[in-house]
């Protein structure tokens, strides 16, 4: 059984991707503004003061948003 958290996460990134969809299908704002949104959850991420036993996962997490924008996976593109 996978773990909770995971799952949890994976969830969680599923919405959120659903939402960032949905609100560039609709235009409620541009690509420009969505992709600002993850840059600003990876900074986020990558600048945590946290202790450093968790600065690992952060960067972990900073990595995946960025491959997320790089992807194009947040924005439907022709």
């Amino acid at each position: 059984m996978p773990d909770p958290k995971d799952l949890s996460g994976m969830a969680a990134l599923s919405i959120c991707e659903a939402l960032l969809l949905a609100i560039n299908d609709h235009a409620i704002l541009p690509e420009h503004e969505i992709v600002g949104i993850l840059r600003d959850a990876a900074a986020s991420h990558e600048n945590s003061v946290t202790p450093e036993s968790d600065r690992e996962m952060h960067l972990a997490v900073a990595k995946l948003i960025n491959r997320i924008i790089a992807g194009g996976n947040s924005v439907r593109r022709p």
